[in-house]
């Protein structure tokens, strides 16, 4: 298991965010990535907080999306603005 996962109880899925009231969570899915990457530019890689914000988007994104952002990003052609 991941590190941040250590017994099945901790597996958690994202909670609401009343941001994203629709079943639909493509928009939270992305939208939780770019905070994701963008606390880490400001507060550093080894901010805490930062890692509710992974966790969210671990849980809601596909992988090949995560896997093509991040190719993106370090191509230098991701879109979103972090």
């Amino acid at each position: 298991m991941p590190e941040m996962i250590k017994s099945p109880a901790d597996i958690k899925t994202a909670p609401f965010d009343p941001r994203f009231p629709n079943q639909n969570q493509t928009r939270h899915c992305y939208q939780s990535y770019l905070d994701f990457h963008r606390c880490q530019k400001v507060r550093g890689e080894k901010y805490e907080p930062c890692n509710y914000f992974f966790r969210v988007y671990k849980s809601l994104c596909p992988n090949e999306w995560v896997e093509k952002w991040d190719t993106q990003r370090s191509e230098g052609t991701f879109p979103g603005k972090i």
